[in-house]
């Protein structure tokens, strides 16, 4: 195992948590993520459901958490489910967990072969007096599925079999559930963020003009898997010059020039929880006057919306709030003229050239993390901050971001070790720190 071993008390409080929300008779199920294939006899490597891993703490393929609170039977109220190994599965793709491991990692005392699974899952549907059956979809809001799950095999599979039982959405709950961080969550995101650090200290000594973006990814990559990390949290990108205005741009396989800016976003994965970082450095080290205003411009509007970052607030009237900040900050650097406010249109306003998308998202072990956006922020979510300037005229484009965990007083910055300030950027690739 990379990472080290995450106490099985995370994943039993997370699990008593769930059930504190079921209706009287209810039964959860929640299924592992399939193994997709690429080509050929090819898979991509594996990634767990994010549900799953946060109720059992299973890397492994082919599991099922079965939860059913009330059963007559205590020992079926909590049964895991895993793949049954074998010499044959043993020697073409490693070790798979023992019932022994699987108890110790997860705090479940009943573990069962995934072929024992339908046998006892009609048992609790027809004799274990359930009312509600909890099953699991992909709800989040920017979820595109053109690709059946195996969790919506199981759906469709539970109506066809079960048409008469009252089934609930177990995805509201648990978006309720994981947007919240315990201290073992926000331990695991800190070392995530440390790990990103490292990486972006590396890249700040290594960036010279020349240099191609896929080397600097090369770096990154080198500094995250040394530390523990499996890599990359999402595609990286790696920007410079005119790239840099493009938001999600992933090729990172252009020479960097200098006198460029070169945007890094850039987050590393730790036990499945993910950083989530954004800087913006001038190639040859220097910052020029213009990228240095424009720079300090969105440094600004980051630090002041961090600060405006709290409980209670509700996401869409934070981000008006931080639109209006960056409103003036563009005025000063005469991107946009002040004469023009009175007339321009409220659904297209002027800011919108050059900051056109959110202030931020909830962070965790998804990148874009579950939570409704519409609710109320609460102390213990994860939050990203990052504004930026984009003038594709210019060929220049700046977004500075960190991840901040909502506290009752203020907010606790995960990434404030990292630099940020000009002067500390230019020394440490100018070799001076």
């Amino acid at each position: 195992m990379r990472y080290k071993s995450i106490k099985k008390e995370l994943f039993e409080s997370n699990r008593k948590r769930l059930v504190k929300e079921l209706k009287p008779n209810s039964l959860v199920v929640v299924n592992a993520n399939d193994v997709m294939p690429t080509n050929s006899d090819g898979t991509m490597r594996f990634r767990q459901n994010s549900d799953l891993f946060y109720l059992t703490g299973v890397d492994q393929e082919e599991t099922i958490l079965v939860l059913c609170p009330d059963f007559p039977e205590k020992k079926y109220q909590e049964v895991l489910f895993l793949r049954e190994t074998n010499e044959h599965v043993a020697t073409w793709e490693g070790h798979k967990l023992t019932k022994d491991e699987a108890r110790a990692l997860t705090g479940i005392e009943t573990i069962l072969w995934t072929s024992e699974f339908w046998k006892l899952f009609n048992t609790m549907m027809v004799m274990g007096d359930t009312q509600f059956v909890y099953l699991n979809s992909n709800d989040h809001y920017r979820a595109e599925s053109n690709v059946v799950t195996r969790e919506m095999r199981f759906v469709k599979a539970c109506l066809e079999k079960y048409p008469l039982h009252a089934y609930e959405r177990l995805a509201p709950i648990m978006h309720k559930l994981r947007s919240v961080k315990s201290k073992f969550e926000i331990d695991l995101l800190q070392k995530a963020c440390d790990i990103t650090e490292s990486g972006f200290r590396r890249v700040l000594k290594f960036v010279k003009p020349g240099v191609k973006e896929n080397e600097i990814e090369a770096e990154f990559i080198h500094e995250f898997i040394r530390a523990g990390s499996r890599g990359f949290a999402y595609e990286p990108i790696i920007a410079s010059g005119k790239n840099s205005c493009v938001l999600h741009y992933i090729e990172n396989d252009k020479i960097c020039n200098g006198g460029d800016i070169l945007l890094l976003d850039v987050g590393a994965e730790y036990a499945n929880y993910n950083a989530d970082l954004t800087r913006s450095i001038p190639v040859n080290g220097r910052f020029s006057k213009r990228q240095k205003d424009v720079y300090n411009a969105v440094l600004r509007v980051q630090r002041e919306a961090t600060k405006l970052l709290k409980a209670g607030k509700r996401y869409f009237e934070y981000h008006k709030e931080v639109q209006k900040i960056m409103e003036r900050e563009l005025i000063g650097l005469k991107l946009i003229d002040r004469k023009e406010l009175k007339n321009q249109d409220p659904s297209k306003p002027l800011f919108m050239k050059y900051f056109m998308h959110g202030t931020g998202h909830q962070l965790g072990l998804d990148v874009h993390d579950v939570g409704n956006m519409y609710h109320k922020m609460q102390v213990g979510q994860v939050w990203t901050v990052e504004p930026g300037i984009y003038i594709r005229e210019e060929g220049m484009g700046i977004r500075i971001e960190n991840n901040v965990v909502i506290q009752r007083d203020g907010v606790r910055d995960l990434m404030k070790n990292i630099p940020i300030d000009v002067e500390e950027i230019e020394e440490i690739m100018n070799g001076q720190r």
